[in-house]
């Protein structure tokens, strides 16, 4: 299949992009987190604190601060045991645990992996991956790679100024198991959430970050030791308690072309053991293909993208204009805690004006600092936030995009569409009546391909993820709960929001709205 069809169909028609005969092997799934063996280990931490204080600007960071930094952001933080009804018999019921972190996953399988390059007074320097299972950093590569990282980055950011780089990856059989090809569209949405939840935390701990996606990949993999053919790194954030960190060096060449090849000569290969569970795995030929292709061999490959042109509305478009909010105030650590994906448990409520307000606002005005704009980009900058809003206080129920420039809704049409979005519910596993606001991330059709190429989809997807994240924080910070949805008709939304002329589309759903509480055992996994 040809890789532009692969992604249409990703999108547009998932059912082609399944093997007829595709069953999942539930008896041989793989673990949710990497595991190394006959590393050196260094133990974090586990007595992680309730809440995150902003750390003095003039303290050098340390090894607990990062363990800390590391469990808010991806470590396993929750132990949880529910009923699932098999049918009407009282005795018909089974129980299922999981195992959760602060961010969402789709069918919580993680497929995301984190490495750091530290450089802490109190840790040898070097490359660690993140155990999650044991809240552990294991010593993969020891030394010093500042210049190699640098010029693996195009010589763009003074990584000997940083404390840590962190890189996110993303182990294909993870969620390939179970999702087969519609894997790689989770991969992407999966790793953006785990960089905005990044980017959270280290805001609130008071760290400087900068998100690369643009990178010479098989240097990078191999100063990692991953194999490119099983995982592959989609992002890397460098961190440091300098502000002025997101300047350029000056004495950084940036017109020095680094090549991938000559690079990876530089270091020896590493072999190392790791463990997932599973005895037998099944080839995943699309993914290496789009892994492949998405590749920078030279730095000569990275561009910068210019912020797209809003699109302006026609003259008889009705407009919203938002009550202005005051500043939103939050505690990260206590929604990072009260989060929840509600499915069943949405309950219809009234949303206050004032609520959406500061919802649209507070996700839509963050911003960050990455590698395709070199300036302190907003999230809105190349996705954007479309809905359905039902029951909204003063908001005719109706279709409407959202103008972060104005902070006004632009209606797009009017009614009740819940019997609509809910009839393109693939799997209909959230009911829709229940649900007040229906959000869409809405992107470029072509993913950024004209820049970026095939690189381009997954760019997009993570910016989606970064998006949906907030979204979810916020949604909690105002009482409200949030569920990631990929099970929904694209095809179907873009009619709805007049989207298609406009080479635009919807990338995921989000319902959110009030929920009742569910019945079921739950633990923090905290010390």
């Amino acid at each position: 299949m040809e890789l532009d069809t692969f992604l249409h169909h990703l999108h547009f028609d998932t059912d082609k992009i399944y093997p007829p005969d595709w069953q999942v092997d539930w008896e041989d799934a793989p673990l949710p987190y990497k595991l190394y063996h006959g590393l050196p280990e260094i133990p974090l931490n586990a007595d992680v604190p309730l809440a995150l204080q902003r750390r003095e600007a003039d303290l050098k960071p340390s090894l607990v601060e990062l363990g800390y930094f590391l469990w808010y952001v991806y470590g396993l933080t929750q132990y949880s045991q529910f009923a699932l009804n098999e049918g009407s018999k009282e005795k018909a019921v089974s129980f299922a645990q999981s195992v959760r972190r602060f961010v969402p996953s789709g069918g919580a399988l993680y497929p995301n992996e984190l490495y750091v390059y530290i450089k802490l007074a109190d840790t040898p320097t070097g490359i660690y991956h993140y155990d999650v299972a044991h809240h552990r950093l294991v010593l993969v590569r020891e030394g010093n790679y500042d210049v190699y990282l640098s010029r693996s980055l195009g010589n763009c950011y003074p990584i000997s100024d940083c404390f840590c780089t962190v890189f996110v990856s993303t182990i294909f059989w993870k969620n390939f198991y179970k999702y087969n090809n519609f894997s790689y569209r989770l991969q992407g949405l999966d790793a953006g959430v785990l960089i905005g939840q990044s980017l959270e935390v280290a805001n609130q701990m008071g760290f400087s970050s900068k998100v690369c996606y643009q990178f010479l990949d098989r240097s990078i993999n191999h100063l990692l030791g991953l194999s490119e053919q099983d995982e592959s790194v989609y992002a890397v954030i460098p961190l440091s308690i300098n502000p002025s960190i997101h300047g350029i060096g000056n004495n950084l060449n940036r017109e020095e072309i680094v090549s991938a090849t000559e690079l990876c000569r530089e270091v020896p290969l590493l072999k190392h053991v790791s463990y997932n569970r599973s005895k037998k795995t099944v080839d995943y030929p699309m993914l290496k293909k789009l892994n492949e292709a998405s590749m920078f061999e030279t730095t000569k490959s990275f561009v910068k993208i210019k912020k797209n042109s809003s699109v302006r509305p026609s003259l008889d478009t009705e407009t919203i204009l938002l009550p202005v909010t005051e500043y939103f105030s939050y505690d990260l650590a206590t929604i990072c805690r009260k989060r929840y994906s509600p499915d069943s448990d949405f309950m219809m409520g009234k949303v206050s004006q004032t609520q959406l307000a500061t919802l649209l606002k507070e996700t839509c005005s963050f911003t960050y600092q990455n590698d395709l704009d070199d300036t302190q980009g907003n999230v809105c900058a190349r996705v954007s936030l479309y809905g359905s809003l039902y029951n909204v206080e003063g908001v005719p129920n109706g279709a409407y995009s959202y103008d972060n420039n104005t902070h006004a809704l632009r209606e797009i049409n009017q009614g009740d569409y819940r019997e609509f979005l809910q009839l393109g519910l693939t799997m209909p596993n959230v009911n829709l009546y229940q649900v007040p606001l229906c959000m869409h991330v809405v992107g470029d059709k072509n993913h950024l391909k004209e820049k970026l190429g095939y690189r381009g989809y997954r760019i997009q997807q993570m910016e989606a993820g970064i998006l949906v994240q907030r979204l979810l924080l916020m949604s909690c910070a105002l009482g409200m709960g949030g569920h990631p949805l990929l099970g929904f008709d694209a095809n179907q939304c873009d009619e709805l929001y007049g989207i298609e002329s406009k080479e635009k589309s919807s990338l995921i759903q989000i319902p959110v709205g009030p929920y009742r509480p569910r019945s079921w055992l739950k633990g923090i996994l905290l010390s």
